[in-house]
């Protein structure tokens, strides 16, 4: 993830000229490049597949959208875009952007966020955690699939995955899906 010097954005103008795009989102006003690679989508599609299965499987009205941003403030020009995303579907109705934009900004809307680290590991171990929980999203997995941050935040560099349920405290069990708590008994 690159950052792009340039003037600061507010959130109206990054929807205007980015919301269609992609591969940046906003934080603080300043333009992020998340310049996804070939093996960070094959990890993040491989597990929107898994989740989209144990959705179906489980009956539940909710969905993967292909993308949105999520606005953890409404005060800050912040917009993120996350990896995958599960969205409630008889909550989005109260969505104030959702019709016109694909803008989320209340955490009820969210089941799920799962971040894919790539070389911005520090901002989903530490910023999108916070941010996160302080929308009240339930549950946040990051999701190491090369074990960047594992090497600075734990002894153990196999702890590729991390949950956080709707608070800053690590969890090792999904509150919504079962298909998580097999994968941690087979780590």
């Amino acid at each position: 993830m690159a950052y792009t010097a340039q003037k600061i954005l507010t959130f109206e103008t990054f929807l205007d000229r980015y919301c269609d795009n992609f591969r940046y989102e906003l934080a603080d006003g300043e333009l992020v490049d998340r310049s996804p690679t070939g093996p960070h989508e094959t990890v993040s599609g491989k597990l929107a597949t898994q989740i989209g299965i144990a959705i179906t499987a489980e009956k539940l009205p909710w969905f993967i959208p292909r993308t949105c941003l999520v606005r953890p403030f409404s005060d800050l020009a912040t917009a993120r875009r996350p990896d995958i995303v599960v969205l409630d579907e008889t909550a989005i109705v109260s969505e104030p952007l959702w019709e016109k934009e694909l803008v989320i900004t209340l955490g009820q809307s969210i089941k799920l966020v799962v971040e894919v680290v790539s070389t911005n590991w520090e901002t989903d171990y530490a910023r999108k955690v916070e941010e996160y929980a302080l929308l009240g999203i339930p549950e946040y997995w990051i999701v190491d699939y090369r074990g960047l941050g594992a090497r600075f935040l734990s002894a153990n560099r196999n702890n590729l995955l991390s949950l956080f349920a709707n608070s800053l405290t690590k969890s090792t069990r999904s509150n919504n899906f079962a298909l998580v708590n097999r994968l941690f008994l087979l780590c």
